[in-house]
């Protein structure tokens, strides 16, 4: 069952206002991407929708259109893929089960790596992986908790443009059928991944349409370009 959520209200951090009143509507089962210049809050609304408000003042309300709650529906993956050093592979796909006292679902995990291209590698430590490897075992570590609402925190964004693109296609394809909030700096990103596409600056919140192809779409292809160009003219311009 796809869930949809909503964002609607103000934040703040002690007396600094992180965004003014604001809706947000994430549609179940399609990817949201949310862009924008740094210090509008895009991250703030990540946190909130994973209940991780420690130190937020949200005036407002977050809701799912079944009524539940749902932080405990959540996974987040970071911009880091805080990777224990001293766990392999598959001790690190494993780890959020583990903490949590469950036996891990060993086949499923292995089945994991082998869709990341990582078949091998289960006994290696972090410290013998490329950082695109390391953002894998993290994608891989998200998959598993298998919850339906997936939250991206600019995940990719410390890898070179090929492990990217590669990065963003493996996602696109786990995480079929989940309602995905991608908060992003990368406007090319943006135009290859978004059904919704949503720009935040401090003029407020603005919505883009994305080109008219199925996601995910051609890095090269003529209107995902247009797409790309708009986004970064938008940002560039609110931004000042």
């Amino acid at each position: 069952m796809t869930v949809s959520l909503q964002l609607q209200g103000s934040a703040s951090i002690g007396e600094t206002p992180v965004f003014s009143t604001l809706s947000i509507k994430i549609p179940g089962g399609a990817w949201t991407c949310l862009l924008g210049p740094s210090g509008v809050g895009k991250s703030t609304i990540l946190r909130l929708f994973a209940g991780l408000n420690s130190g937020i003042t949200f005036n407002g309300e977050i809701t799912a259109t079944d009524g539940q709650p749902i932080s405990p529906r959540t996974v987040m993956m970071a911009q880091s893929d805080l990777l224990m050093p001293w766990l392999d592979v598959l001790g690190n796909v494993t780890l959020g089960a583990r903490l949590r006292g469950d036996e891990p679902d060993w086949e499923q995990a292995y089945t994991l790596i082998q869709r990341i291209g990582l078949n091998g590698l289960e006994r290696r430590k972090p410290n013998a992986l490329s950082g695109g490897q390391r953002q894998r075992v993290a994608l891989a570590r998200t998959m598993l908790e298998d919850k339906p609402v997936v939250l991206l925190d600019e995940p990719f964004s410390a890898l070179d443009a090929c492990s990217r693109s590669a990065m963003q296609e493996i996602s696109f394809e786990l995480f079929v059928g989940r309602s995905v909030l991608l908060v992003t700096h990368d406007p090319a990103e943006a135009a290859r991944l978004g059904d919704q596409i949503l720009v935040l600056t401090e003029k407020g919140l603005q919505s883009v349409e994305p080109p008219p192809l199925p996601a995910i779409r051609p890095f090269d292809e003529s209107r995902v370009l247009a797409c790309q160009g708009k986004l970064l003219r938008l940002i560039r311009k609110d931004s000042g």
